[in-house]
């Protein structure tokens, strides 16, 4: 087995900066979709509508989702890695967020909330990196 299929053996040195690249994007993805996934579970909708106003025009229902979307993205992508369990659910996480930012930027753009655009390209182009990343250069195995 090489380095690379093998769980048990050590990873090349030429890998080593793009799991620890990849690791530092799914912090800073989970650092992004937990909080805000908690927020829109938590928060009364008219207090959240004054910090997102789209939560203010939409169902509660939707809210709700999202925030449940949000959460399930933050956690998908760390914690399947981080155990080890079923680490290939953390590219399916990034691929759902993926979805949910295509979802996000369609309806900011229908608003005309343009300033929040960046950063929902931002964290697409964070997402695709750990999709190619954990597919392709720096997978992780299963235990």
């Amino acid at each position: 087995m090489t380095a690379r299929t093998s769980p048990t053996s050590t990873v090349s040195g030429s890998a080593k900066p793009w799991r620890i690249s990849l690791w530092i994007a799914q912090m800073l993805l989970a650092a992004m979709y937990i909080p805000s996934g908690l927020m829109k579970l938590a928060k009364p909708i008219a207090d959240l509508s004054q910090q997102m106003a789209w939560t203010g025009d939409l169902p509660a229902a939707i809210v709700r989702i999202a925030g449940t979307a949000d959460l399930a993205a933050g956690l998908g992508l760390i914690l399947p890695a981080l155990t080890r369990i079923a680490p290939q659910l953390t590219v399916w996480a990034a691929v759902g967020a993926t979805v949910l930012q295509a979802f996000a930027i369609v309806l900011h753009a229908s608003r005309g909330e343009l300033a929040v655009l960046p950063v929902n390209v931002l964290l697409i182009a964070l997402q695709v990196f750990v999709i190619w990343g954990r597919t392709k250069k720096a997978p992780i195995m299963p235990r």
